[in-house]
């Protein structure tokens, strides 16, 4: 793994210590709307659907755009036409916030998926507690072991997983564990260079009865013609979409690309 992501688990396992610590409670409250079916809007059929990401920093772009408030971003992506939003939630190196998950899912209608370094069950509740609908699971930073025992959690608490995975064999780690959402990512996570091939490698490998992802390096309608002949369900944007001086304009720009695709 590249040193910054060495860097960001070892944090994380702090953040796990401190969750703990403070004893979550064991419901989601009434406060918080119901979990949404993140799986059947990232798979809505005759298209490639678009999941709009809220991130204001990363370790390879730097920082991608002024902090604003996630919940205007997250209003504007779903009058453009995404079909889900995911909120990066790290704050050491992503600049993001999880107590901000709550507050986007009372504004908006779409199912919300929680983007972040997932490594412990503690994790997993706290994100249910927040009101995430979905969240990110990277099979490259768990053990298989890891990796099954948070995919049961996330069916049992009614959340839909998105398993990340990068070559053969984090493909074959996450459909041994029962991974059902598939995220491949283009971006290497020992060098951090992006390939869209990874995603026209991996694609046609994943089972039909699952939902293929394709993440990184998606900043145009060129890149999602040129994904759709693997028959992706869907497409992750960050970085193209915030850095756009009219988020809604390039939303409606990779929607309209995605209509009819597949």
């Amino acid at each position: 793994m590249h040193s910054a992501l060495t860097e960001i688990v070892l944090e994380k396992r702090g953040e796990v210590e401190r969750i703990k610590k403070r004893r979550l409670p064991g419901d989601r409250g009434n406060d918080i709307r119901p979990i949404r079916n993140f799986m059947g809007a990232i798979s809505s059929p005759g298209k490639i659907n678009l999941i709009a990401e809220i991130k204001f920093a990363s370790p390879s772009a730097g920082p991608i755009r002024k902090k604003t408030d996630p919940v205007s971003v997250g209003r504007v992506y779903e009058k453009a036409g995404a079909t889900a939003v995911s909120l990066i939630t790290d704050k050491r190196f992503f600049k993001g916030d999880k107590e901000q998950l709550p507050r986007l899912k009372e504004a908006i209608s779409l199912p919300v998926l929680r983007k972040d370094f997932i490594i412990d069950e503690a994790q997993v509740m706290e994100s249910f507690l927040y009101g995430a609908d979905a969240l990110l699971l990277i099979a490259r930073i768990i053990s298989e072991k890891k990796l099954r025992a948070l995919l049961k959690m996330c069916r049992e608490l009614g959340m839909a997983p998105l398993t990340e995975v990068h070559d053969r064999q984090d493909l074959d780690k996450a459909l041994d564990c029962g991974a059902e959402i598939i995220g491949i990512n283009n971006r290497d996570l020992d060098t951090f260079e992006v390939d869209h091939q990874t995603t026209l490698e991996l694609a046609p490998l994943v089972p039909e009865k699952c939902i293929t992802v394709s993440e990184s390096g998606i900043s145009s309608a060129g890149d999602i013609h040129l994904l759709k002949k693997c028959g992706i369900n869907a497409v992750l944007v960050g970085t193209s979409l915030m850095k756009s001086d009219n988020i809604r304009l390039k939303t409606q720009e990779l929607v309209l690309a995605g209509h009819g695709s597949r």
